[in-house]
């Protein structure tokens, strides 16, 4: 039996997805959402950064492009948002090589644009490089 990691932290987060997702339901763009989740951390008083931006090293080269996490939050979990009528493994590729870059362990994807709220657990085992998916 695996340990769940960030368990107490994630759980927080998730909680004020679905309070976002109960009040506003599904349909809006992702950036409505972000707005709500960016109040709802500050009234919790749950340390995050939004739109953080890493640089991307390839080879030892820092390219020219980054990316921008969605959200950090307790400056170790990525937080992807996500508005569409479901989600598909780009979204968990993409998280996975967040996850790289930022050296975090745990990513997760949540989907607002269903009827009901979904979300993925995505945690990156540094030694081995891999990853594995908990639903």
């Amino acid at each position: 039996m695996t340990d769940i990691i960030y368990k107490n932290e994630s759980y927080k987060i998730i909680g004020i997805c679905f309070e976002v997702h109960n009040n506003l339901g599904p349909g809006f763009l992702e950036i409505v959402y972000k707005d709500a989740l960016e109040y709802e951390f500050k009234k919790a008083n749950i340390p995050f950064e939004r739109e953080k931006q890493y640089d991307i090293n390839y080879k030892g080269l820092i390219l020219r492009h980054n990316f921008f996490a969605d959200f950090v939050i307790y400056n170790k979990i990525i937080l992807e948002v996500k508005s569409v009528k479901f989600l598909v493994d780009e979204f968990t590729a993409r998280t996975i090589n967040y996850l790289k870059c930022s050296s975090n362990k745990l990513g997760l994807i949540v989907n607002f644009g269903e009827l009901k709220l979904i979300s993925k657990r995505i945690v990156l085992d540094k030694k081995l490089q891999e990853w594995r998916k908990n639903d």
